[in-house]
């Protein structure tokens, strides 16, 4: 009976609910910690400064205010919440030699990656469906995409992703934690959560993968549908300058689509293959943060509209 209340009390000091966590990071070396610095700042204020510029574009130019632009706008906003979301405190702790995250700080930077990873997912689906819209029904895009109509999607995806992101939050909120509290990346990843947590994780998982087939399977396929209809109509048009003309309108598109899936595939092969805990965190740089410095290259680089706008507003500003 004495052995039977020791293993309970010993079991109970081990559930504890734990303040703070301690994010490993990308390296340990000291001498790096300056470089990384560097380079993850270079990389934030290079994604803020673009995904701005872009915003700063579509709103100044009359010309930009159109269904398209009206979504890249708001995919450049939820760029810069997404990548504000891991890397200012990642920055934060290389400088003050820190490793710590509190409990509430983690809770909060779940709650935001998902809410605004889900939003990138689903916005660019929008996306998808106005350029299958222009695209394939070009004389009824003006009466398909009507001002009313882009406001609801982007609520629609607004408020879709801030479900997923409650849902996600409350099963992290309700996982137990053993005195291990080291994650192995630079900010809090819900997979490594749930291999810290001492409780049973077999439903938070399922809950993962249902809101992951929900979430993101469901716009991924309406992007593949839509790219499928496009390539169908530029398969049927007879001139080669014809067919690169309408694959210029949505060629910025396909190229943000491929990074952001292929970088999120990517880190999630590269987890479920590498046995290596820091690998993993290596990979997930590539959808977290190079995906929202890439993104306003690709587009101002791509578009003729976009370039215009810019060197108005570089004009004026010399």
């Amino acid at each position: 009976m004495k052995q039977q209340l020791c293993c309970i009390y010993m079991e109970a000091q081990n559930f504890t609910q734990v303040s703070e966590f301690l994010l490993i990071g990308l390296s340990d070396d000291p001498d790096l910690q300056p470089l990384l610095f560097a380079l993850f700042l270079s990389m934030y204020l290079v994604a803020m400064f673009g995904n701005l510029l872009i915003i700063l574009a579509v709103i100044s130019d009359s010309h930009l205010h159109t269904p398209m632009y009206f979504f890249l706008s708001n995919l450049s906003l939820a760029d810069i919440g997404f990548i504000t979301t891991t890397v200012p405190k990642m920055l934060a702790n290389i400088q003050a030699h820190s490793k710590s995250i509190t409990y509430a700080t983690c809770l909060t930077q779940v709650s935001f990656f998902f809410f605004l990873g889900c939003l990138d997912n689903l916005l660019l689906a929008v996306m998808a469906y106005d350029r299958l819209v222009a695209i394939c029904h070009p004389l009824h895009y003006p009466l398909i995409m009507k001002p009313r109509l882009c406001g609801l999607l982007v609520l629609l995806s607004f408020f879709s992703s801030l479900l997923d992101s409650l849902i996600n939050s409350l099963m992290v909120l309700q996982l137990t934690f053993c005195t291990s509290v080291e994650i192995p990346n630079f900010f809090c990843d819900v997979p490594q959560l749930l291999h810290l947590a001492c409780s049973d994780t077999s439903i938070d998982k399922i809950i993962i993968y249902f809101t992951g087939a929900i979430f993101g399977g469901i716009p991924a396929s309406g992007i593949l549908y839509s790219y499928t209809q496009i390539v169908s109509s530029i398969l049927r048009v007879p001139s080669a300058d014809g067919k690169y003309k309408i694959f210029s309108t949505c060629g910025s598109h396909l190229v943000v689509v491929c990074l952001f899936y292929g970088t999120a595939l990517g880190a999630y092969l590269s987890s479920a293959i590498s046995q290596s805990l820091r690998k993993d965190a290596v990979a997930s740089v590539m959808y977290t943060i190079v995906t929202p410095v890439f993104n306003p290259f690709i587009y101002s680089l791509r578009n003729k509209d976009i370039k215009r706008a810019l060197w108005k507003i570089i004009s004026r500003i010399a």
